[in-house]
């Protein structure tokens, strides 16, 4: 018996070196790297997630602070962005703190009615004297603190409806009539939603979560690549049948022409312009002149362009090197969840994992010009209240994924 408690760690035999003991294993392998300490929570997740946060608020005050200039925003103090910012980012981080508390099996449950929730709201946006336009696109819904755009939240409550829908077909995976067309289905009222406002962007984001889904839960491979073909087909009719989407491929493919660099390659030649300017170092912070008036949306979609200005090559590699690292822990939390037999969980957080990889790097595609231009944030940084709200949530939601695995494998309960 002594011999027995002494290799699960209570005790060891006489004789046996204290450093010969076999101790208890407190983690689980599922790829390389070293294994995850039990220390409650993901420390680096949070603090990457953090760093992000926080240069995205400077980064945005940075690109905002001339704003006040134009007299389109003539009645905003210099401030204004960077205390809707910091707002915005306060209340994502009490959001985040209430819902890291949550059991993820309360999310598999609320998943289907979250996903209606989201239709509902979808749809709402389109209505007059409800929805809110800007720029031609009617995409929000103002509350009053913050205008609350019902398209990140689809991400999210993609992000779960598709996980706990991968739950429930798992027998029945190999048939694409039960098992696919009806996530195709979901995934087409969606678009036809955004499409109406229009937002193909987030469209974009959301087909890549429920395909990237589908792929990881099992989906037969040439089924997947069936879907591929029919999204890539679908994508392709829109940009031919849509004259103003021909124009920004043909925009981007030249943006030095005369007629688009005054036109539609006009953010992209200007953000080129300000990532040459920077060059390794940058010019210094809040140096950058493309903000001044040159680069439209510099506080949002192009806050990257903005980083490569004033940061120069190595802020925005590390920009690149932290969505990178946040992508694969995300991903690890996932691959650690399934190996624990948690498939919903898993599966979810891979979900969140291609959200954030997908979207940062469609972003990050845009402002370098590799990409079309598309109205895309660059998450947990570009300045946006509801954004930032979802993201936070999201990543909290995940860590809830990683308290719940390091519960497990200290023989706990999640």
């Amino acid at each position: 018996m002594k011999a027995l408690l002494a290799r699960v760690g209570f005790g060891r035999p006489a004789g046996v070196d204290k450093d010969t003991a076999v101790p208890i294993r407190d983690w689980v392998q599922v790829g390389r790297g070293q294994p995850p300490k039990l220390l409650g929570f993901d420390q680096a997740l949070l603090w990457v997630a953090l760093g992000l946060l926080g240069l995205g608020l400077v980064m945005v005050y940075s690109a905002s602070i001339a704003l006040p200039d134009n007299p389109r925003f003539a009645r905003y103090e210099h401030t204004h962005f960077l205390t809707r910012h910091l707002l915005s980012i306060a209340i994502a981080a009490l959001a985040g703190i209430v819902v890291v508390q949550v059991p993820m099996a309360f999310w598999e449950k609320a998943a289907p009615w979250l996903f209606v929730a989201v239709l509902v709201l979808l749809a709402l946006v389109l209505v007059p004297f409800i929805g809110k336009g800007v720029n031609g696109a009617r995409r929000w819904i103002a509350l009053g603190v913050i205008n609350f755009q019902p398209s990140e939240l689809a991400k999210l409550a993609m992000a779960m409806y598709a996980a706990g829908y991968m739950v429930r077909k798992m027998d029945v995976k190999e048939n694409f009539l039960r098992a696919v067309l009806p996530m195709a289905f979901a995934v087409a009222v969606v678009g036809l939603l955004l499409l109406a406002e229009p937002d193909m962007g987030a469209f974009l984001v959301i087909a890549m979560i429920a395909m990237g889904i589908l792929f990881l839960g099992g989906i037969n491979g040439r089924m997947f690549l069936l879907i591929t073909t029919i999204l890539v087909g679908a994508f392709v009719l829109m940009i031919t049948t849509s004259e103003w989407r021909r124009e920004r491929i043909f925009a981007y493919l030249d943006p030095w022409d005369e007629r688009y660099t005054l036109g539609k390659a006009y953010q992209l030649s200007h953000s080129l312009i300000a990532f040459g300017r920077g060059e390794l170092f940058g010019q210094g912070l809040g140096d950058s002149v493309e903000k001044l008036h040159y680069l439209p949306e510099a506080h949002t979609d192009f806050l990257l362009a903005v980083i490569g200005e004033e940061l120069g090559f190595a802020g925005v590699a590390c920009v690149i090197v932290a969505f990178f690292w946040l992508t694969r822990r995300i991903f690890h939390i996932g691959r650690q969840a399934i190996a624990l037999d948690r498939v919903y969980a898993g599966l979810f957080a891979q979900g969140i994992g291609i959200w954030m990889g997908g979207q940062a790097f469609i972003n990050m595609g845009v402002n370098l010009g590799v990409l079309p231009t598309k109205g895309l944030t660059l998450p947990l940084m570009s300045f946006g209240g509801s954004a930032i709200l979802l993201n936070v949530i999201a990543i909290a939601m995940v860590m809830r994924v990683d308290i719940e695995n390091r519960q497990l494998m200290r023989g706990g309960r999640a």
